[in-house]
């Protein structure tokens, strides 16, 4: 048989609402009972009845993340399973539990209405945010607890943890500029997305404060993966003038723009420098090395998760909206300009 509270209360001489307010952790029980209460539930084994507790507070000790996956996003992206550890290791911490599902109906709103409906989480992560992104005008809508990793393009009067991509691509480009580099070029995620979006802002940007010109045909938007870099860096390498140095807006891209470089014969560093955004594991295990700009996708995890914690309990929070300035790592895949 299970051990109840009034067989704690029993062993301990107390009442049951005592025990009760013991282990719930009220401040309105001294902490000698508090701990003699807890120490003797732990004797007997005590479990607590979770689903009645979380009715009685109504609460599930649930979070949802809807992967989007129109935009691809899968469990093999180093970033994006970085970032999940980093959430996971703060639900783990507070006993929060974790569901992760996919947008399998490809019906976003539909996908998180019944989420709402259900009444099984307490509160949604969002992740891939887009300049236009009907999630979180839902989520606003029916004043649901979220914290986004991103921005949208207007009106961010809500919860979210973001890089600031165009400082970290500015860096990039000054640092190529620094290097003789004088033709760049640029290969993208989908615009759509708010982080692509600043990240080609920070690029064009960059190469207006060197009075460098801005063309077009160098600014290349393709898909997240490998082989969109490998595409993009072939098209790119075979123009009449190519670029002496491609900026990839993921690390990669960067990893499928160098396949093509070798594949054409190039030195990488040397005859065509090539740059990454994110710094995943891979990217210093590389060869060359690649420089790129670095993000902690695990803290970024850790703040979204305790961020969130806090939405769901009206607990104060001391930002609302944290942007965080990435690192320029330079490593061997960007070197001077020799034309």
């Amino acid at each position: 048989m299970p051990v109840t509270l009034k067989d704690i209360a029993d062993r301990v001489g107390k009442s049951v609402s005592t025990v009760s307010r013991a282990l719930a952790g009220f401040d309105d029980i001294g902490p000698k009972t508090r701990q003699e209460i807890q120490l003797v539930a732990r004797e007997m084994g005590y479990e607590p009845n979770t689903s009645a507790r979380n009715l009685q507070k109504q609460r599930t000790d649930t979070i949802a993340l809807v992967l989007p996956t129109i935009n691809q996003l899968r469990f093999s992206d180093p970033f994006f399973s970085e970032l999940l550890s980093g959430i996971v290791e703060q639900t783990t911490k507070h006993g929060i539990g974790l569901s992760v599902t996919a947008d399998i109906i490809h019906d976003e709103p539909e996908t998180y209405l019944k989420q709402i409906r259900s009444r099984r989480v307490d509160g949604f992560i969002v992740v891939r945010t887009r300049l236009q992104d009907d999630r979180i005008e839902l989520l606003c809508k029916h004043e649901i607890p979220f914290v986004s990793f991103g921005r949208v393009a207007e009106n961010n009067d809500f919860h979210f943890v973001d890089e600031d991509g165009v400082y970290g691509i500015r860096q990039v480009v000054d640092h190529l500029v620094e290097l003789g580099h004088t033709r760049l070029a640029c290969i993208a995620e989908p615009l759509t997305l708010t982080k692509s979006h600043h990240r080609v802002q920070g690029f064009s940007e960059g190469l207006r404060v060197h009075d460098l010109p801005h063309n077009p045909e160098l600014i290349v938007e393709t898909q997240f993966r490998q082989r969109s870099g490998y595409e993009a860096a072939h098209r790119l390498l075979r123009l009449p003038t190519p670029p002496t140095a491609i900026v990839a807006c993921n690390d990669l891209l960067a990893f499928g723009a160098m396949s093509a470089a070798r594949e054409l014969g190039l030195v990488i560093g040397r005859d065509v420098s090539i740059t990454g955004f994110d710094d995943i594991l891979w990217a210093e295990l590389m060869t060359p090395s690649l420089t790129t700009v670095h993000q902690p996708a695990h803290q970024f995890g850790g703040m979204i998760a305790q961020m969130l914690f806090k939405v769901i309990n009206n607990k104060p929070i001391e930002q609302k909206q944290i942007i965080v300035k990435p690192k320029l790592v330079v490593r061997e895949s960007s070197g001077p300009c020799l034309v």
